[in-house]
C-alpha cells in the first residue's frame, strides 16, 4: 500500500512539474508571439496627461477652460497617504509586493470563469495592469487582450518603478463627470485640493475608480457609501486607520455637490478669442497639452466694463417700457412647489437676471417663485418703468396696479438692488459692445462683445461692422487741419444740397441732429455741437480722395471708407475695437499700435512658447528720439479693423477671429530679451494735441454733446459721440493717456434705437460708468503742449487775431506757422472793411 502511495505521488509530482513547465513553454511561446507587438512602455516616462487650455487674465484670474476633460495632474509626493492607503485599500492591497500580476488573483478569476460556464468577468487586475489597460488597450473583454495586458504590466515593472505606475495611475482614470484624476475628483466633486479631503472624502474618491459613471459621490449616492464603508473596512484591517478614524468616516454623511472651477472674471468673448487663436497658433494640442494663455485683460476694468454695459442696457430698455413677461405657464389649481419647479425648470439665471414664475398677483404686489424655492413679493415701486411698450419711440401710461402688469403663470425677470431689494426687470432687446485698449502698446484692458455671451455668441467689439456716426469726424478734422484749416476756421453752418442721383429728387441735403442752422461757426464750436453740415463742408474743401488717404493713418482700410462726402457724417464701416484704436492715435501721440490681447502662453511645465513683443508708441524711448521721422501713412499690413473680416461691409462670421492670429499676436520675443518695436509715427503730434483739445471741449464746455463726462471731474478726458441715421447706432469714444475706449448701442438687425437714442443718451453713460471705475485713482493723463503750439488772442466771431482791448476776443491755439497767415488775413480784412468804409464816404 505504501509503495502504491508513493507511486502515486511520484507520477502526480511529475504530472505537476510537467502541467509546470507546459504552462511556462505556453507562456514562453506566448510572448514569444505577443512581444512584437507589444508597446515600448518607455514613452510612460514622459507620459503628458491631457490637460485643458486655461485663459488668465493679467493679474492672473481665471476667465476659461477649453477642453474635453477635467484633470490637475500631480506627483506622487503631492498625494496624502491617507488618499493613497484608500485607493490601495479599494484596488490593490498588494500593489508594493506583486512583480505586476497578482497570480493568486489570476488563478481565482480562472476558477470563476471556469466555475460559471466560460462568462468572462472583470476583476484579478492589478493598479499595473489598469494602467496597462488604460494607456495602451481597448476595454474588450478577451482573453488574448488579457494576456497582453500582463505582459505589459510585467514589463512596465521592469522599466518603471512603482511610486511612478502610481502616479500615472492616480492621474489617468477617470472617476466621472469628466474628471480625470484624483486632484481634479477632489475639486469637482469636494472643491477641496487633496491635502484637505477627510478620510470619508478620500474612501469616497477611491470608491469611484471601479465603476466611476455608475457610483460616484454624485450618482447613485447609497451604492457609493456602501462602496465607500467597504473600503474603509479594508483600511482598518490594514491598519492604515484607527478605529476612532473608521467609526467616525462610517457615520459621515455624502456630502460631494457639484464644484466647477470657479471662473473669477468674466470675459467669455474674449475667452473665445484667446481659444481661437491658441487653436490657430498651437494645432488641436492647444486644447489638451495644459497651455496656459495669460491676456493682457485686467480683472477689475473687465469687471467694470461688463457692469457698465449691462446696467446701461437696463436703463435704455426701462426707458422703453415693459414688452411683457419672457413666456407664460398654465398653472394647476392646487399648485404645489413641484409644479412651480417645473415650470420654471428650462430658465436659468442670466447675466444676473433671475428666472421667476408669478404664483400670485393683485392690485398692490404680486408673489413670485424662484428657482431656489425662495418666494418674493413685487410691489407697484418695484415695476414703475413697466409702462407698455408701444414701439422704440412710444410707451404707454404707467401701471396703476401690479395686476396690470404681472399675472399668474407669467415668466419674468427679477433683480435685486444695492439695498437688497427686489425689482422686476426683463432681458434687453437692444446689444452693446465696450472694448478698452492702452494707447501706448494696443494692449486690450476689457472687452464685451454683447449683453450676455450664451445668448448670443456674435463678438460685436470685433466683428460688427457698423457706421460710427459724428464719432469718425475728429479723423476728417485732424485731415483738415493738415491742410491748412485750425480751430478757429470759420465754415459756414447752413443749408446744403448736392447732386445725388440715387435719391428720388436727385438731390443729397444733408442736415443736422437738430434741424438747426448756425451759420458761420468756428471750427472748435462746430465739433463741440456735431454739426454735419460742417464736416460735409470741411470734406469737400480738402477734398475726398485726400481724406480717405489720410485716414489710413489711423488703421482703417481703404475699402471700409466711403469715397463720397457721406464719410463727413460717418458711414464707414468699423467695428468699435477699430474705433479704440483709432482715437488711440490721438491719445499716444500720434503713433498708430495694434490691438492685442494675448502676452504670453506657456507650456505645462510653465515655460513660455510665446511672448508678446508688441509696437509701442514709446515716445521718449532712445530709438524713437533716435528715429525723427516726419509722420506718414502706416505699412499696408497695418490697415485693418484689428480683427480679420471686421471691416467688411457684413457682419463677419464667428470663424473669422481665428485669422486674426497675424494682425493680433503681435512679435514673438521668447527667444532672450528683445528690443522696442517702435509703431509707425502717423500723425504731426501738433495736429494731435489741436484735435484732442476740440475734443476734450466736447466734455468740457455746456454745449459739447459729451458734457455728462464732465461729471467724472477729470480733465484729461476727451471723447466724441457719434449717431447715425433713424438712431440705428450710438456711439462715444474717449480717451485719456491711460486708456481709449469705444462704447457701441444698437440692434444686431439694424432697427432704430428710438427718437432721441443720441450717442450721448444711449452710450456716453456707459463709457462714463466705466472709465470712472478704470481710472479710479490714477493721475490725470494727457499730452503736454509740443513746441511749435502757441496761444493767441482772436476775435469770437471772425476768428483772426484781435486788436487789442476787443471786448469779443478769447483765446486760442495754433501751430506757429499759421500766426503770421492769421496776422496777414487779419490785416487784408482790416484793409478791405477800410476801403469799403471809405467808398461808402465817397458815396
Amino acid at each position: 500500500m505504501t509503495r502504491i502511495l508513493k507511486a502515486l505521488l511520484r507520477w502526480f509530482l511529475i504530472l505537476g512539474f510537467s502541467g509546470l513547465l507546459l504552462i511556462a513553454a505556453a507562456a514562453g511561446v506566448a510572448y514569444w508571439l505577443v512581444a512584437p507587438r507589444l508597446p515600448s512602455v518607455a514613452v510612460l516616462k514622459d507620459y503628458h496627461m491631457q490637460v485643458p487650455l486655461r485663459v488668465l487674465s493679467a493679474d492672473g484670474k481665471l476667465i476659461a477652460t477649453f477642453g474635453e476633460t477635467r484633470r490637475i495632474p500631480v506627483s506622487i509626493d503631492q498625494v496624502p497617504d491617507m488618499l493613497k492607503h484608500a485607493v490601495l485599500s479599494a484596488e490593490d492591497a498588494d500593489f508594493y509586493t506583486h512583480p505586476g500580476v497578482d497570480w493568486r488573483g489570476v488563478v481565482r478569476a480562472g476558477f470563476h470563469v471556469l466555475a460559471s460556464g466560460g462568462n468572462k468577468t472583470q476583476g484579478g487586475s492589478t493598479i499595473t495592469q489598469q494602467v496597462a489597460r488604460n494607456f495602451f488597450l481597448s476595454p474588450e473583454k478577451l482573453y488574448s487582450r488579457k494576456l497582453i495586458e500582463m505582459f505589459i504590466a510585467l514589463r512596465m515593472e521592469g522599466e518603471l518603478t512603482k511610486d511612478q505606475i502610481l502616479e500615472l495611475y492616480l492621474n489617468k482614470m477617470f472617476l466621472g463627470h469628466r474628471s480625470y484624476g484624483i486632484a481634479a475628483a477632489a475639486e469637482y466633486y469636494y472643491g477641496e485640493r487633496l491635502d484637505q479631503l477627510t478620510v470619508a472624502q478620500c474612501a469616497a474618491i477611491a470608491s469611484t475608480f471601479q465603476l466611476p459613471s455608475a457610483v460616484n459621490p454624485l450618482t447613485n449616492t447609497s451604492r457609493l457609501i456602501a462602496r465607500r464603508n467597504w473600503v474603509l473596512g479594508q483600511m482598518l484591517e490594514h491598519k492604515y486607520i484607527n478605529q476612532a478614524q473608521y467609526q467616525e468616516a462610517i457615520n459621515a454623511p455624502d456630502d460631494a455637490a457639484p464644484h466647477e472651477q470657479p471662473i473669477q472674471v468674466e470675459a467669455p468673448y474674449l475667452a473665445e478669442m484667446a481659444r481661437l487663436q491658441a487653436l490657430d497658433r498651437l494645432g488641436n494640442d492647444a486644447l489638451t497639452e495644459g497651455y496656459v494663455v495669460k491676456t493682457t485683460i485686467l480683472s477689475t476694468r473687465q469687471l467694470a466694463a461688463v457692469a457698465a454695459v449691462r446696467d446701461g442696457l437696463s436703463i435704455y430698455d426701462h426707458r422703453h417700457g415693459w414688452r411683457g413677461p419672457e413666456a407664460h405657464q398654465e398653472l394647476p389649481p392646487n399648485a404645489t412647489d413641484a409644479d412651480y419647479g417645473n415650470a420654471l425648470s428650462s430658465y436659468t439665471d442670466l447675466a444676473g437676471l433671475t428666472p421667476g414664475l408669478v404664483i400670485a398677483s393683485d392690485a398692490t404686489e404680486a408673489s413670485v417663485y424662484l428657482p431656489n424655492k425662495q418666494t418674493i413679493k413685487l410691489s407697484l415701486s418695484a415695476m414703475d418703468w413697466a409702462h407698455p411698450y408701444i414701439n422704440e419711440t412710444r410707451v404707454g401710461a404707467a401701471p396703476k396696479a401690479v395686476s396690470e402688469v404681472l399675472k399668474p403663470g407669467d415668466i419674468i425677470r427679477v433683480i435685486q438692488d444695492d439695498k437688497g431689494n427686489w425689482l422686476l426687470t426683463q432681458i434687453p432687446k437692444a446689444q452693446a459692445a465696450l472694448v478698452s485698449l492702452d494707447p501706448e502698446n494696443g494692449a486690450i484692458q476689457s472687452l464685451v462683445g454683447g449683453f450676455n455671451f450664451q445668448r448670443s455668441k456674435f463678438n460685436r467689439a470685433v466683428m460688427a461692422a457698423r457706421q460710427p456716426g459724428s464719432s469718425f469726424k475728429p479723423f476728417i478734422y485732424s485731415a483738415a487741419f493738415e491742410r491748412g484749416f485750425n480751430a478757429a476756421s470759420i465754415v459756414n453752418d447752413a443749408p446744403l444740397a448736392l447732386p445725388d442721383p440715387s435719391q428720388p429728387n436727385g438731390l443729397w441735403t444733408p442736415s443736422n441732429d437738430d434741424n438747426k442752422f448756425a451759420g458761420p461757426i468756428r471750427l472748435r464750436e462746430a465739433l463741440i455741437e456735431s454739426k454735419n453740415l460742417v464736416s460735409v463742408r470741411l470734406l469737400d474743401a480738402i477734398g475726398v480722395r485726400y481724406t480717405r488717404d489720410y485716414v489710413t493713418r489711423f488703421g482703417f482700410p481703404l475699402d471700409a471708407l466711403p469715397s463720397n462726402l457721406s464719410m463727413a457724417l460717418g458711414t464707414a464701416s468699423v467695428s468699435p475695437l477699430s474705433m479704440a484704436r483709432g482715437y488711440a492715435v490721438f491719445a499716444n501721440g500720434g503713433y498708430l499700435v495694434t490691438p492685442y490681447f494675448i502676452s504670453e502662453i506657456d507650456d505645462r511645465d510653465g515655460k513660455p512658447v510665446y511672448v508678446a513683443n508688441p509696437a509701442r508708441a514709446c515716445a521718449n524711448c532712445q530709438a524713437r528720439l533716435l528715429e525723427n521721422s516726419p509722420p506718414a501713412p502706416p505699412p499696408a499690413s497695418m490697415l485693418t479693423n484689428g480683427v480679420a473680416a471686421a471691416s467688411t461691409n457684413a457682419p463677419a462670421p464667428a470663424s473669422s477671429v481665428a485669422m486674426a492670429g497675424e494682425t493680433t499676436l503681435p512679435a514673438d520675443a521668447h527667444n532672450g530679451e528683445a528690443a522696442p518695436v517702435l509703431a509707425p509715427h502717423v500723425i504731426d503730434i501738433r495736429n494731435d494735441y489741436l484735435i484732442t483739445s476740440l475734443m476734450k471741449d466736447v466734455i468740457a464746455s455746456p454745449m459739447g454733446t459729451g458734457y455728462a463726462a464732465k461729471t467724472l471731474n477729470r480733465p484729461d478726458l476727451a471723447g466724441k459721440t457719434g449717431s447715425t441715421n433713424d438712431h440705428r447706432d450710438a456711439w462715444f469714444v474717449g480717451f485719456n493717456g491711460d486708456l481709449s475706449t469705444a462704447v457701441w448701442v444698437g440692434f444686431d438687425d439694424f432697427g432704430s434705437l428710438g427718437k432721441g437714442e443720441f450717442g450721448a443718451k444711449a452710450a456716453l453713460p456707459i463709457w462714463i460708468d466705466y472709465m470712472g471705475d478704470a481710472l479710479k485713482g490714477l493721475p490725470e493723463s494727457s499730452l503736454p503742449m509740443p513746441p511749435g503750439i502757441t496761444t493767441v488772442q482772436i476775435n469770437r466771431e471772425s476768428g483772426l487775431p484781435s486788436d487789442q482791448g476787443d471786448p469779443d476776443a478769447m483765446s486760442e491755439i495754433f501751430k506757429v506757422e499759421d500766426v503770421d497767415r492769421l496776422h496777414n488775413q487779419a490785416m487784408q480784412q482790416q484793409q478791405q472793411s477800410q476801403d469799403q468804409q471809405q467808398a461808402n464816404d465817397i458815396f
